[in-house]
C-alpha cells in the first residue's frame, strides 16, 4: 500500500520504505536547476513580465547563450512560460511567464529563502567534511 511523505508516494515493504522514480523527479530537476530560477525571476520583475532573448541573456551573470536556450525552451515544454514571435524585420521574440509559471514563485521563494539561511552552515559542514577526508 502507498503511502505519503512530503506528497511523495511510497511503499513499506519488509526491508523498509521503497521509493519509485517517477514523473516529478524531471520537474524538480528542472526547478532546482540554477539558470531556471534566475530566468523566472528575471520576467518576474521585468517591466510588463515580458523579456527579448538578449534582454534575459543580459540580466543573468555567467549563462550562456545556450544554457539559456535551452532553458527557455525547457520552461516552455513544461508549460512555464510562453515564448512570443513577432514576423518583424529582424523577428522579435519576447518570453514571458504563464500563469502556471508565475503560480510556482511563491515556492520558489521559500526554496531560495531556506538555501540563502542555511548556506553558511552547509559550507561550514562541507568542509568539515572535506577536512575529515583529507
Amino acid at each position: 500500500m502507498d503511502m505519503l511523505i512530503h506528497g511523495r508516494a511510497y511503499e513499506q515493504t519488509d526491508r523498509g520504505p521503497r521509493f519509485k522514480p517517477c514523473a516529478p523527479n524531471s520537474v524538480l530537476a528542472r526547478l532546482g536547476d540554477k539558470w531556471t530560477i534566475l530566468v523566472m525571476s528575471h520576467l518576474a520583475v521585468a517591466t510588463g513580465h515580458r523579456l527579448r532573448f538578449s534582454a534575459l541573456k543580459n540580466g543573468i551573470e555567467g549563462i550562456t547563450q545556450r544554457m539559456l536556450t535551452l532553458t527557455v525552451r525547457n520552461l516552455e515544454r513544461d508549460g512555464l512560460l510562453t515564448r512570443h514571435y513577432f514576423p518583424e524585420v529582424p523577428p522579435r521574440v519576447e518570453y514571458e511567464l504563464t500563469e502556471m509559471g508565475a503560480s510556482m514563485l511563491p515556492a520558489l521563494e521559500g526554496f531560495t529563502s531556506w538555501i540563502k539561511d542555511n548556506w553558511p552552515r552547509i559550507a561550514e559542514h562541507r568542509e568539515a567534511y572535506d577536512e575529515r577526508q583529507t
